[in-house]
């Protein structure tokens, strides 16, 4: 079952924002269609969320591949590119770029989102490695387009680029709308990701 990871957060913070209750470090418990989902209350405007475990298998995103691997080449829009494929409770591709700023997000995200081998589609993240502690992220969700921001495609990012070796436990995350910071610890632990939330505006609605 999928769930968005931004909105978690979002949720979290309108909840600490109205009650009022919270702590610093103290923990939401969120029950939602995929199951009970942590939220940790910095303050009110910095929420981190569990993300869950990153899964690796095939199967789980799907991905039509005979067997886990690490990269897989994948041919598309008349070139052969190599990505890792994780889910998240939600598929993705992730692909390594030399820079994020010229990545064909245009041409290569629609192509592999629609790409044969993921039956369900696929959110596509091109990610720039800036060091062990920073990457870059640009995210071609699936059924949308490129957004400003995607939790669940950050936390794909930093999953894989920890798998190869790339990255650290912690990592800050750029994306568009945006930062957000992912620690992932080691295989099979849970991944955490923290951000800032802000009020936008606020209504009422008559039911």
């Amino acid at each position: 079952m999928e769930q968005c990871g931004n909105g978690v957060r979002c949720l979290a913070s309108f909840l600490h924002r109205r009650n009022g209750t919270a702590l610093s470090g103290e923990e939401i418990v969120l029950e939602s269609p995929a199951g009970l989902i942590r939220a940790r209350v910095h303050d009110a405007n910095l929420i981190s969320v569990d993300m869950g475990v990153p899964n690796f298998d095939p199967k789980s995103l799907p991905f039509d591949a005979s067997a886990e691997a690490h990269v897989y080449p994948l041919a598309v829009a008349g070139t052969e590119v190599e990505i890792g494929a994780v889910s998240m409770g939600n598929p993705h591709a992730v692909l390594t770029v030399n820079s994020v700023a010229s990545a064909p997000v245009d041409r290569l995200g629609p192509a592999i989102e629609r790409h044969p081998r993921f039956p369900n589609r696929v959110n596509v993240g091109f990610m720039e490695i800036v060091d062990r502690a920073h990457i870059r992220l640009r995210v071609f969700e699936r059924g949308v387009g490129e957004t400003q921001a995607c939790g669940t495609g950050a936390c794909a990012a930093v999953a894989v680029g920890r798998r190869h070796g790339r990255l650290d436990a912690t990592v800050r995350v750029d994306l568009p709308g945006g930062n957000l910071t992912i620690t992932c610890p080691a295989p099979g632990e849970h991944i955490w990701m923290k951000g800032p939330t802000a009020v936008s505006f606020t209504g009422r609605v008559e039911i």
